[in-house]
């Protein structure tokens, strides 16, 4: 093969690769523009942070918001910490055996369970078994159970990455095994972990499903003031605004899914900054 055709078949798959790249990015950029075009209109100072008003007709989504950094936060505390540490033990203390395998792939198969049977899990055991009723602990442990796969998955390929020279290194100096997870390991996986949990941040603010069961409310002029309480949270005021609720202005509803994407990006911002600090450390 002589030179002309290898730069022929070169040109040919790079234009190849660009058109997959412009075919995945171009739907999301209309998306986004047709989101920004009809609902920038309904953007304001009383829209953010009013009350809703006359069965949500009127005034602003405030509580919404609120209710939807509650779940997320909540989501997060729950399931970040315990993901790292059912990483740490898989990748760390675990021996290759069957039931070691088999609960690696028990993870991935959870990763890719539809939402609403997540939601009936969280009905059954947080809302009806252990009593915690409709509520944003039952919502947001629900949330939680939803994203670990996605945390624990990420954690675990973020400490495989970590060179093993690290481990041996620390171990030759006389550290514990725990001294060499938390300072020679752990600081070097902390981006991986991190980008695994913005991915559980974005799957979290944005489903209806989970919250439909445990914690949603159609319609609350006022705020939540315990965990026990049930929120509006965004997805699902969204949902109620489009179908069930007559009379509300298209920009309405499309600034509704503007406030809510703008939320998950700067959530997804900020830990995109912190990943990057953490990054910046890495010794190889």
């Amino acid at each position: 093969m002589n030179l002309k055709n290898v730069k022929t078949q070169e040109k040919i798959a790079s234009a190849l690769l660009f058109g997959c790249t412009v075919l995945v990015v171009l739907p999301v950029v209309i998306i986004l523009a047709i989101i920004l075009y009809k609902g920038i209109a309904a953007i304001n100072w009383e829209f953010l942070t009013a009350m809703p008003k006359k069965g949500m007709t009127q005034g602003g989504i405030f509580p919404a918001i609120l209710g939807t950094l509650y779940l997320v936060a909540g989501a997060v505390l729950f399931a970040l910490p315990l993901g790292v540490l059912t990483a740490i033990y898989l990748v760390e203390y675990a021996k290759n055996n069957y039931l070691s395998r088999i609960i690696k792939l028990a993870i991935v198969n959870l990763a890719g369970v539809p939402s609403v049977v997540y939601g009936l899990f969280g009905l059954g055991i947080f809302v009806i078994f252990f009593q915690f009723g409709v509520s944003i602990l039952a919502g947001a442990l629900t949330l939680g159970i939803m994203i670990l796969p996605v945390i624990i998955t990420a954690s675990r390929e973020a400490l495989e990455s970590v060179p093993q020279s690290f481990r041996i290194v620390s171990l030759s100096l006389g550290a514990s095994k725990w001294q060499t997870i938390r300072h020679s390991v752990l600081p070097h996986a902390l981006p991986g972990i991190l980008t695994g949990t913005i991915l559980g941040i974005g799957r979290a603010a944005g489903e209806t499903a989970p919250i439909l069961f445990t914690v949603a409310a159609f319609y609350l002029p006022h705020l939540p003031t315990s965990i026990f309480d049930q929120v509006m949270a965004l997805p699902y005021h969204l949902y109620v605004i489009s179908t069930q609720v007559p009379g509300i202005p298209e920009s309405t509803r499309y600034g509704t899914a503007l406030v809510l994407l703008s939320l998950v990006l700067m959530l997804n911002l900020f830990a995109i900054i912190v990943r990057s600090k953490f990054r910046k450390k890495k010794k190889w």
